[in-house]
């Protein structure tokens, strides 16, 4: 029998999850039972709060990351045009340090599982580290921060990589489900369900098979343009006369304003022939600085990150005498601000 077990979480969106549980069930009932589907959590059996209007769903089991089948994980529902504690990068961001993102990281290891995902639901998998150099697809406000995190974004309806079956936007989980169901019970299954719902499946599911094409589009994003604007309005609080590398020497106390909360950021920088070199350290953690560079007056460089979550981060900053004021950003996405002040 096929397992399907579809992790909730508070917050979660209702119809990332929902649509797919009816695909299943009904693909039960057409194939007589061979398979079964059932709604878990981390922590065990509980009620769930949605991110639709606070409406409670019962899990019924604990997530068994050592079942055979299929483990679905949806995306967050919440403010999508904040960036507070009810955004759904927040929501994502508290489910992703439970022990649900230990547990993925045990199943999507076992050879006999697949893991799929739904809209946020592969965030959610990134932010933890489990999908670098792996292709996968998100909702499309969240596909820049899903290449900061190491995953290979790829803008399709549905993506397959193996053990790992992805989905994008919010309704893509009934073509996540009904792909599965075709793949592991065959389209006939898949097509009673079609015709049950009324419902036919969506695009061309993303495989890194066949013949790659020989040239991609280039896109341009109206949003790099608004951040190069905001970025500039930031520097314009500083007084900032023509700097030399030394003048970021030195250990900085510097914040980064993000939208899943302030992080404290110590970093040690200092020149030695006239190249920059650079720590940074959070909590137990110090990373090292990845090709700084002084140009026009600002020192930019790049920073693997772990915590809250993993991303990879662009930082440019400035500085007048011993304060410190800049962005850190992923992608295209809006920059965080950072402030700081020379301690030594």
């Amino acid at each position: 029998m096929l397992t399907v077990q579809i992790v909730l979480f508070d917050g979660f969106d209702l119809l990332d999850a929902i649509a797919p549980y009816e695909v299943f069930c009904a693909a039960a009932i057409y194939a007589e039972n061979a398979l079964s589907v059932e709604l878990v959590t981390a922590e065990g059996p509980r009620s769930v709060t949605s991110g639709i209007n606070g409406l409670k769903i019962e899990a019924s089991g604990t997530l068994n990351p050592e079942r055979a089948g299929i483990i679905l994980i949806p995306g967050a529902s919440g403010d999508v045009e904040g960036d507070g504690p009810d955004s759904p990068t927040a929501i994502l961001s508290r489910a992703m340090n439970t022990e649900l993102t230990g547990m993925i990281g045990q199943a999507i290891r076992q050879k006999d599982i697949v893991i799929a995902t739904v809209c946020g639901g592969s965030l959610l998998l990134a932010m933890g580290g489990l999908l670098e150099g792996r292709p996968a697809v998100t909702h499309h406000l969240g596909m820049d921060v899903l290449g900061a995190t190491g995953a290979i974004p790829v803008p399709a309806r549905v993506v397959d990589s193996g053990n790992l079956v992805t989905g994008g936007g919010v309704t893509s989980g009934l073509d996540v489900a009904l792909y599965l169901v075709e793949r592991e019970l065959g389209p006939r299954i898949a097509h009673a369900v079609e015709q049950l719902f009324e419902y036919e499946r969506r695009g061309t599911v993303w495989r890194e098979e066949g013949i790659a094409p020989s040239s991609h589009m280039a896109v341009t994003h109206e949003e790099t343009n608004i951040v190069t604007i905001k970025a500039g309005m930031i520097y314009d609080t500083l007084n900032i006369k023509s700097l030399r590398e030394s003048d970021f020497d030195g250990d900085w106390d510097t914040t980064i304003a993000t939208p899943v909360g302030k992080l404290e950021v110590k970093f040690s920088i200092s020149t030695r022939n006239g190249m920059i070199q650079g720590q940074a350290t959070q909590g137990d953690e110090t990373v090292e600085f990845i090709t700084p560079v002084l140009q026009d007056n600002k020192l930019t460089w790049s920073l693997r990150i772990t915590k809250p979550m993993r991303l990879n981060l662009k930082f440019e900053v400035a500085v007048s005498g011993d304060q410190m004021i800049g962005i850190a950003r992923a992608g295209i996405l809006p920059a965080s601000k950072l402030t700081g002040k020379r301690v030594s």
